[in-house]
């Protein structure tokens, strides 16, 4: 595996792949890497001749109360998976290289971001949109990888790169999980034991009221209810910033579900916010 820390030499590199005919398959994370992001992984090896992926906190994506200095970090552990996963290419930046002395430009998707865990995390998508064009246009990926399990993430993604002509393809793959439904997080290692077990709550909430609205449920405020009376029920969630459904385009909020709704939940365990989500179809 080619570790690169240069964002030039990441360029040229992949531009001799691609003037090799070569299809590079991009995985962008965070590193503290799981079994969510070895999926991701693993179905960029099986679609392109290359594998990439960049391990690199983006503070920009951060807030000032947010978790920035003790987010995981175990990069010799991340970069041992990543050779046992047969990955080509580790991109490996610092930020003075990403956000060198002068950086001025910022990428916002308007209407989009303001939602959902926009609301709640102001500048976090406008963050993350800035350091996703970025990686791309250092990376050249043929086709770039997502989780569902960050939903809103995926469809800001996909309307940057649509807006902005980005040569890529955003693919988007399923949400992994633990046996009793809990999302793959790298956030889950913040939670204690007895938090840990009541946060797959969580997905039980989803799948009851996602056979509800299978079974006929099909008013927006009344699943709106049930899902909030549910996590309201567990006593060591402190805080629900959202619980409800949505259109999974706009990321409006649904009051007649027709066709295909997103059920979608962010979460607070003591200090640890959790999201989650279900799409669903009537």
């Amino acid at each position: 595996m080619e570790i690169i820390r240069i964002p030039r030499i990441m360029q040229d590199t992949s531009r001799g792949h691609l003037l090799r005919s070569r299809t590079i398959g991009f995985v962008p994370t965070m590193g503290a890497l799981h079994e969510g992001h070895l999926s991701l992984v693993r179905m960029a090896r099986e679609e392109n001749n290359v594998t990439a992926v960049s391990i690199y906190v983006n503070p920009t994506q951060f807030g000032p109360n947010e978790d920035l200095t003790k987010y995981p970090r175990q990069i010799d552990a991340d970069i041992e998976r990543l050779r046992e996963e047969a990955v080509d290419i580790l991109f490996l930046p610092d930020d003075s290289l990403m956000y060198p002395a002068g950086f001025a430009t910022e990428i916002e998707v308007k209407g989009l971001s303001e939602r959902m865990c926009g609301h709640f995390r102001p500048g976090h998508f406008r963050g993350v949109a800035t350091v996703v064009a970025k990686l791309l246009n250092i990376v050249r990926p043929t086709r770039a990888y997502f989780g569902q399990k960050d939903f809103q993430q995926t469809v800001i993604v996909r309307r940057m790169a649509k807006d902005l002509n980005l040569d890529a393809e955003i693919v988007i793959c399923p949400t992994i999980r633990e046996e009793d439904g809990l999302a793959l997080s790298s956030r889950n290692a913040y939670l204690q034991p007895h938090q840990r077990a009541a946060a797959a709550g969580l997905y039980k909430c989803l799948n009851n009221v996602s056979r509800e609205i299978k079974a006929g449920l099909h008013s927006g405020a009344r699943i709106r209810d049930r899902m909030e009376n549910m996590l309201g029920g567990e006593p060591l969630i402190s805080a629900i910033d959202y619980a409800s459904v949505y259109d999974p385009e706009t990321l409006d909020e649904v009051e007649d579900i027709t066709g295909e709704v997103l059920l979608a939940i962010a979460a607070r365990m003591g200090t640890t916010r959790l999201i989650d989500n279900m799409l669903v179809s009537v």
